[in-house]
């Protein structure tokens, strides 16, 4: 599985991405992590304000930190590989 934070370096980029580092530690699942800083890329997603959190390929957030249960929920949603 691949999870990507589209990130501007600010603290709630930074706020997400220890989250879903730490939510992730906790699953028995083969996940990456990607931190994408590039704006032509962060750009490719539609997004008007970051940070963004992509799980495989779909945008579940843009411009807010959720909680680490809601991140949680929506990978454990998906079906693993």
């Amino acid at each position: 599985m691949e999870i990507k934070i589209l990130s501007s370096g600010c603290w709630r980029s930074k706020d997400l991405a220890k989250r879903v580092e730490e939510v992730v530690a906790g699953l028995d699942r083969d996940i990456q992590v990607d931190i994408v800083e590039d704006m032509e890329e962060i750009l490719k997603f539609n997004i008007l304000r970051t940070p963004g959190l992509v799980v495989e390929g779909k945008l579940l957030s843009s411009g807010k930190v959720p909680s680490k249960s809601q991140i949680k929920k929506w990978i454990q949603d998906l079906p693993a590989e």
